[in-house]
């Protein structure tokens, strides 16, 4: 009798076990593919690059960025690349970070992009096997805030494309980065550094004016891309209608980086999902994008002549 409850217990520790092990698996949010380019450095030991790699990769995906619970195939998918361009001094880079986020369209066999954002302010310190870890209330690596900002940033674009204004809770973790790394000496933080920065990035998009562009981006994607293999000239004029509400962002904020986040993801797929529209509804669509997108009038400008 003692045998069979001594294999009863541990039976039910296994199981224990098991669980736990298996809220551990599925509890992170992001499966974060990562890459490391470092051809402009000479000189330098290569490993601490690939030891870099490992680090953010495990970094990224490891982290429980949420109180919720991802299942494998719930998670999401992004893309992150670190281009070093200088050693400051030992141990010590300046370069670039590219990141990429992509969402499912329901009932479909592709992903649309989400999130396309290159930021030009990226120094770093960082020593082989030196551990990140992210303390929310400290400012301990600009390394470590750097990537929890975009983290965040991936986080709450996702929700905002689910749920409307779904992703708050995640936009204020990301100003709350910018509040503690005000006193970083490194860039990308500051008001007064350039208006494209991490900091005006997430002030724009908090601001209530620019409450709009996550609407639209609510609409876009949920009445608008999930719908669109069934009912696709409906999802295409919910699309058109929600990018009609970006034209008083646009009048309040010309260039607004939050208005660009949202058009470095979207402007290819904005051409291929109206390329195959009526010509009138083309030329609309062609006329309003030129309009609250500037940057990508060439891009825009094929529309009308596929007519």
């Amino acid at each position: 009798m003692f045998h069979i409850n001594k294999m009863i217990i541990k039976a039910r520790l296994v199981l224990i076990s098991l669980l736990f092990l298996s809220l551990n698996t599925f509890s992170q949010e992001l499966r974060c593919s990562v890459q490391i380019e470092s051809r402009s450095i000479q000189g330098t030991n290569k490993t601490v690059f690939e030891e870099l790699k490992k680090a953010v990769t495990e970094f990224l995906n490891s982290t429980s960025w949420t109180n919720e619970i991802y299942a494998q195939g719930e998670r999401i998918e992004c893309n992150i690349l670190i281009n070093v361009k200088e050693e400051i001094s030992t141990s010590s880079y300046n370069g670039t970070i590219m990141v990429q986020a992509r969402r499912p369209v329901f009932n479909a066999s592709y992903n649309t992009v989400a999130m396309n954002r290159m930021d030009q302010d990226f120094q770093f310190k960082y020593v082989e096997d030196q551990p990140l870890i992210y303390n929310p209330n400290t400012f301990d690596s600009n390394l470590v805030a750097v990537l929890a900002y975009y983290a965040y940033m991936i986080l709450a674009i996702d929700h905002d494309s689910f749920k409307l204004y779904g992703g708050t809770p995640y936009f204020e973790k990301a100003v709350n980065i910018v509040t503690r790394a005000q006193n970083a000496s490194e860039k990308g933080w500051k008001s007064f550094e350039n208006k494209k920065n991490r900091y005006w990035l997430t002030e724009k998009i908090m601001n209530e004016y620019h409450r709009p562009l996550r609407k639209a981006m609510y609409e876009y994607h949920l009445k608008g891309l999930d719908i669109m293999n069934d009912k696709t000239p409906e999802g295409r004029a919910n699309i058109f209608s929600a990018l009609e509400s970006l034209r008083k962002v646009q009048k309040q904020d010309p260039g607004s980086v939050a208005m660009q986040l949202f058009f470095d993801a979207k402007s290819d797929e904005l051409v291929n999902i109206f390329s195959d529209a009526f010509p009138l509804e083309k030329g609309k669509a062609a006329t309003l994008l030129k309009e609250i997108d500037p940057s990508n009038i060439k891009k825009y400008e094929k529309l009308i002549s596929t007519k």
